[in-house]
């Protein structure tokens, strides 16, 4: 229905009324009609999302500011009759942006790709069928349906409901489920109990409606867009904001001192300005975006084909540096697979009675069908033929435990089935030969001890209850009293083969698993004590509950399995411990996981959970395995790990060449090196990194995860600069006093040497151990071998003379090659001392920071 006939009109009062203002018809749109509708109101996104086009993203290229400095420069160079500068100032400026714009764009088509394949989906009627559409494709006057786990697309009236329960926290604040009915039924007479909005969700029941809203009309995309306000730093935020300002100050300084320099020794203004702004180039690592975006790009390419899709491209980097996992044991520990073993009597003798009740309850049951539920259901049973539902009281993980009120030839049973502890606490009466009992001190006791053995032995128990209602068809949780207990049912969960390998793998390499459960703590341990889990202490939910933050904190970092909690205490358990500078990711798949998946830095999810979960999740797995897991995080390391050389690179050799250039310039009687040989020596050098991110990564550094550290770069500047540096003057003075080099001749010959040393020296910081122990790619090896081949034949080749070269005499390269050979060992000695500082740091950071989606760079 187009937005703004619906806002016009007065509430329908009834299902035709409502078809007729939405101008749809019981079978649905069109694909025609939903194809223009789409078009007229635009995606259902409620914050449009900006999808760059080839033409913006090439624009937001030539815009960057040391862009349009060097396009200046190269005008200004023009004017004056410099046209061979300005060419090749032109020129490296083109390649530039070409380089980063094909690689950039490419990347983002890739990553959009892989994002697409779990992209949210409704269920819509459209041309009389129900199919599943993306979130994005629903219009106005689109007939959607509903189920338990699903997330609301739009805002729409429900034209039919069952048992309908809404999770709509998101835009009232409403802590507790609200129930929704059709329109046209007694309970919507207010207009709110039919209307459901975009950024709720199913709890339980069913339901149908007609969308009414879509996108930013919607009462949420309304929130959105007033609050539609820069989000809190990321850690990736601040470490390139703290980058940003070590190179900004760094070239602040060069500028200005070597302006002042050469404008006090009556140089060229011209030259010295072109001088310092190429400086300014050289020092700034221009390509980072690129090689950023890049690098990430095929980290997620990669994590896809084993099955470990990205929606955020920013959470690799965290995806990496996870040290602590949370997860639910069931289909991590577990297969998940639930078979049914037992119908027990409370005393635990055989008894059908359980499993009679329990089908009933079962069946009825509109919630997300659990794996119990589905072991039941196997079992079918015709005493419950005759039955019909009346009501349903969902589960909820405080009462937890669900209700059923059925009905047959006037009478109403009420039948619940949940945790024993949770159904012995509301029950007064227990049914045992077929006879009914009070629930004394003695035999409530005995009951206790049932469950509780049949859990020591590592089954799963579930509890199952009724009494007769009189003269009711509907439910409130207050009529959960005073109930007879008939008995327990019990199902296996075998462990998955592979979990004692996984975790071990995920142990090596620094990741500590922390098992979270509602389960009860026998169960629990029983399953923990089969794959290698340490539970000699397990804390359940009532202790956590009534623990402050600070100690939380304290005992989430000591102990690995906790039972028995709620979704709100393993929300508290994961806040604790990334107040404990920890990285946490959960991996959760309920529609109850939503809050931690959130509250994680890493939200994890699989194909197969419902809607709420992959909405909330950065990371879904298409395999519910923790091999499938752990070989995502290795990925997320290895991308870390390669934007980690470039920003090393740019900030160590590359520094002290800008500093001997900046100080050279004071001693000497004319510039160390042109502006467009600086230029053009930047870009050689830029290029020969371009395929970094198809490096292979040191396995010493992938062994543990890594962080964000602006300490580590910043010591890469100060230590390896000046060796750069070092060597640099040593060239000064072989040129001058022995080679007795002139103007052009010195030019050349540092040029070349500059090159050489600053290129090469990535095969020694790529890798934290000796070079040759973790070898390059072929691309990289290619790439850095074939420019510095190109930087040696350069002043031997027809571009020497425009490029101000001269050939260098055939000493100066036995010079050159000692000089390269000696410069990389004396940086392989200072890399292993600060590489091994690195590497023996903590896994800590303190504050890491309010919100996940964290940065993707080390």
């Amino acid at each position: 229905m187009p937005t703004e006939i619906a806002e016009a009109q007065p509430h329908p009062v009834s299902i035709e009324a409502l078809f007729e203002r939405c101008q749809v018809t019981e079978a649905g749109l069109s694909s025609e009609e939903a194809s223009r509708r789409l078009v007229r109101y635009g995606p259902n996104e409620p914050v449009p999302l900006r999808r760059g086009t080839a033409i913006t993203q090439f624009i937001r290229f030539c815009s960057n500011p040391l862009v349009l400095i060097l396009l200046s420069a190269c005008a200004i160079s023009a004017l004056v009759g410099q046209r061979i500068d300005a060419a090749i100032i032109a020129a490296m400026v083109a390649i530039s942006i070409a380089l980063n714009f094909v690689q950039a764009y490419r990347s983002e088509r890739a990553v959009l790709r892989l994002r697409e394949q779990v992209a949210p989906s409704a269920t819509a009627l459209r041309n009389g069928r129900y199919v599943e559409v993306p979130r994005r494709a629903i219009v106005p006057g689109d007939i959607v349906r509903l189920a338990a786990g699903d997330l609301v697309p739009a805002d729409a009236q429900l034209i039919q409901s069952r048992d309908l329960h809404l999770q709509q926290a998101a835009l009232t604040g409403e802590s507790m489920p609200v129930e929704k009915f059709a329109i046209g039924s007694e309970p919507a007479a207010d207009k709110s109990a039919s209307l459901i909005f975009l950024g709720s969700s199913v709890v339980s029941g069913s339901g149908t409606a007609v969308v009414i809203a879509t996108g930013s009309a919607t009462a949420f995309g309304g929130i959105a867009a007033r609050l539609a306000v820069r989000p809190p730093e990321t850690e990736f935020d601040r470490g390139t904001r703290q980058f940003g300002f070590l190179i900004m100050r760094t070239v602040s300084f060069l500028i200005l001192f070597i302006l002042l320099v050469n404008l006090s020794a009556h140089r060229n203004a011209l030259e010295s300005l072109l001088f310092a702004v190429a400086l300014a180039v050289g020092l700034t690592p221009e390509f980072l975006p690129m090689i950023t975006t890049v690098t990430l790009s095929m980290g997620a390419v990669r994590m896809a084909r084993k099955k470990v899709i990205v929606k955020h491209l920013i959470a690799i980097e965290d995806f990496g540096s996870i040290d602590v996992l949370c997860s639910d044991k069931t289909g991590t520990l577990t297969t998940g697979t639930m078979s049914l073993d037992r119908s027990l009597d409370p005393f635990g003798q055989p008894s059908d009675r359980a499993l009679s009740l329990a089908y009933l309850n079962s069946r009825f049951e509109t919630g997300i069908k659990s794996p119990l539920d589905a072991a039941i259901l196997a079992n079918p049973r015709d005493d419950a033929e005759p039955y019909q539902k009346l009501d349903e009281i969902p589960f909820d993980f405080e009462r937890r435990r669900l209700s059923i009120l059925a009905g047959r030839n006037g009478a109403r049973l009420l039948v619940t089935k949940g945790a024993p502890e949770s159904v012995i606490g509301v029950s007064a009466y227990f049914e045992a030969g077929g006879t009914t009992h009070p629930l004394e001190e003695e035999p409530r006791r005995r009951c206790e001890k049932t469950f509780r053995e049949l859990s020591a032995q590592g089954f799963r128990v579930l509890a199952v209850a009724c009494r007769q209602i009189e003269g009711r068809d509907r439910l409130a949780t207050d009529d959960e009293h005073d109930l007879i207990l008939t008995g327990f049912l019990t199902f296996f969960d075998p462990p998955v083969g592979d979990a004692s390998e996984s975790l071990a793998a995920l142990r090596r390499d620094g990741v500590q698993v922390k098992i979270l459960t509602g389960d009860n703590e026998l169960v629990t341990r029983h399953v923990c004590e089969q794959v290698g889990i340490k539970a000699e202490r397990i804390v359940l939910g009532d202790e956590v509950q009534g623990m402050s933050d600070s100690a939380l904190g304290h005992v989430a970092e000591q102990v690995d399995v906790f039972a028995r909690v709620s979704p709100a205490q393993k929300n508290r358990i994961i806040q604790a411990l990334r107040q404990r500078s920890h990285v946490v990711g959960f991996l959760g798949d309920g529609i109850n996981d939503a809050p931690s998946l959130h509250t994680a830095d890493v939200g994890i999810s699989v194909a197969g959970a419902v809607d709420v979960a992959k909405d909330a999740a950065d990371i879904i797995l298409l395999e519910h395995n923790l091999q499938v897991l752990h070989s995502g995080i290795i990925e997320g390391r290895k991308a870390f790990g390669n934007v980690l050389k470039y920003l090393l690179m740019g900030t160590s050799s590359n520094f002290g060449n800008m500093f001997s250039m900046a100080a050279a310039s004071v001693f000497l009687p004319f510039l160390p090196m042109l502006p467009t040989q600086i230029l053009l020596n930047n870009f050689l050098y830029d290029l020969a990194q371009v395929t970094i991110p198809t490096d292979n990564v040191d396995p010493l550094y992938i062994r543990k995860p890594q962080r964000w550290d602006i300490t580590i770069i910043r010591n890469f500047m100060l230590v390896i600069g000046p060796i750069s540096s070092i060597y640099d003057f040593l060239t000064f003075y072989v040129l001058l006093k022995v080679f007795h080099s002139s103007e052009q001749l010195f030019h050349t010959g540092w040029f070349v040497e500059s090159l050489a040393t600053q290129t090469l020296v990535l095969f020694v910081i790529r890798t934290a151990g000796v070079p040759w122990s973790s070898l390059p790619s072929r691309p990289l090896a290619t790439t850095t071998v074939l420019v510095v081949v190109i930087g040696v034949l350069l002043p031997f080749s027809p571009l020497a003379q425009p490029l101000g070269f001269v050939p260098l005499p055939g000493r100066y390269f036995v010079f050159l090659t000692v000089a390269t050979l000696t410069y990389l060992c004396l940086v392989e000695v200072a890399k292993r001392w600060l590489m091994g500082r690195l590497l023996a740091k903590p896994d800590r950071r303190v504050g890491h920071r309010a919100r996940r989606h964290s940065g993707a760079v080390a």
